[in-house]
């Protein structure tokens, strides 16, 4: 027989969830209270990367580094789906190895296409 679940078998969380947001935000406050507050134009100035700022901010892009980061995105997230396969990989069997054997199949495929467009180079 399963045990049930009540509401007193999250108090830990939730005690521990608390105790956490409680302690952000109170060093937050704290070093917000306690901290020096000397704004000079320094300060106050965009800094990127230790580079001054020269020119206009929407000057153009290349896509190319946009759709990197979203290939690397959509590829990321198609192998976290591989993460509850593997926990459960015994009690899945066959089926559920040539069910992953498709779904790897068609990432690798996916792969593939992507390296045959060039996607992936930097010129």
């Amino acid at each position: 027989m399963e045990a049930q679940s009540t509401a007193i078998n999250y108090l830990p969380i939730i005690f521990q969830i608390l105790v956490a947001l409680g302690f952000a935000v109170g060093t937050m406050a704290v070093t917000h209270m306690i901290g020096p507050k000397r704004k000079t134009s320094d300060k106050l100035t965009p800094f990127e990367a230790g580079i001054k700022v020269v020119g206009n901010a929407r000057q153009p892009f290349s896509v190319k580094y946009f759709l990197v980061a979203i290939l690397f995105v959509l590829f990321d997230v198609e192998v976290i789906f591989m993460y509850p396969w593997a926990v459960n990989f015994r009690e899945l069997g066959s089926t559920g190895m040539i069910e992953m054997f498709i779904f790897m199949g068609t990432l690798l495929l996916g792969f593939f296409y992507i390296i045959k467009k060039k996607a992936l180079d930097w010129d």
